[in-house]
């Protein structure tokens, strides 16, 4: 994604769709709370904003004192959301990795600015470093081609298992060295080569899947009914996730026998505000490149019990191996 200053993608969409905003919403990805300071200027009573990086709450030190208790902190991960509260007005995730992360070479997240291998939200736990020269080369091949649909992944996994043999792999450079030998040269206005390695390396890492299925069912047991749920995904895979999860949660699943017998509908626990997903207009894109690929989805709570559904049934992509 691109750098520069965080721009909230697709926040103007979120305000019209959900409006009036009042009560108390949950910013689950904080990052430079551009978010979580519109739905406050927008008239929410208060924000729960939660966030697994310490660095994005120091980072708002400067303004968030501005808007009293009004805004709440929470260090954690949004898959906890309904331990952290209940009866939620609203809810709205911004998928993967904010500027303010990309842009810090320290943290690891960019094959632009060489750094050390790192890409922990969280800054704890195993890194990208480890698993990039611990893990055995079927896993890196499968974590490249699921987490970040590369078709070369068995060729650079091959290539990253040669290359640790001869030095361990601890700098995002040298990573993005590794994968570009693999693949052709980019064409003007293609991709960086590196992309889809280091965007499936993040999203292992932080088990960002796992987060977005096991939150997507934290905000339906938190969100009151009327509540609002806002999800932006910036890739295929998470959009396809949200979007089997709502078709599923809104009872508009379709049959897969019709010659089966009819089964006992079940009651639906979210109604979407509309059925395809919503794009940036030109000028947002204009202004903002980073919402070019955006897709945001919106729905909105019923007053049906919270339930269970299967991860592999709303499209979550699964590798073994990550860390064991």
């Amino acid at each position: 994604m691109a750098g520069g200053p965080h721009i909230p993608v697709l926040i103007n969409a979120i305000l019209r769709d959900c409006a009036p905003i009042t009560g108390t919403w949950l910013d689950g990805t904080f990052g430079a709370g551009g978010y979580t300071r519109a739905l406050l200027d927008a008239g929410a009573d208060r924000v729960i904003a939660v966030d697994r990086d310490p660095l994005a709450f120091e980072m708002a030190a400067d303004w968030a004192g501005d808007y009293g208790d009004r805004i709440v902190m929470q260090q954690g991960v949004f898959s906890r959301l309904d331990e952290y509260v209940q009866d939620l007005d609203g809810v709205v995730l911004d998928l993967g990795v904010s500027s303010m992360q990309l842009d810090l070479a320290e943290r690891g997240f960019s094959f632009m600015r060489d750094g050390p291998l790192d890409m922990r939200m969280s800054q704890d736990g195993p890194s990208a470093a480890d698993l990039v020269n611990q893990g055995d080369e079927a896993v890196l091949a499968n974590i490249l081609f699921q987490y970040g649909e590369e078709r070369a992944s068995r060729r650079i996994a091959k290539a990253i298992v040669r290359e640790r043999d001869v030095a361990p792999i601890t700098t995002t450079l040298r990573l993005a060295k590794i994968i570009e030998s693999c693949l052709p040269r980019a064409k003007p206005n293609q991709s960086h080569p590196a992309t889809r390695s280091f965007q499936a390396l993040r999203i292992a890492v932080n088990d960002e899947y796992g987060e977005l299925y096991r939150g997507l069912m934290a905000a339906e047991r938190a969100l009151k009914p009327g509540g609002q749920l806002a999800v932006v995904t910036f890739h295929s895979v998470e959009d396809r996730m949200v979007k089997r999860f709502l078709t599923a949660r809104t009872g508009s699943q379709a049959n897969a026998n019709r010659y089966a017998p009819e089964t006992e509908a079940q009651a639906a626990q979210f109604t979407q505000k509309t059925r395809k997903a919503i794009a940036a207009d030109p000028e947002e894109v204009d202004a903002n490149p980073r919402a070019r690929s955006a897709k945001l989805r919106i729905a909105t709570r019923t007053d049906a019990p919270s339930g269970q559904i299967d991860a592999k049934s709303i499209g979550m992509p699964y590798t073994a191996g990550v860390f064991e």
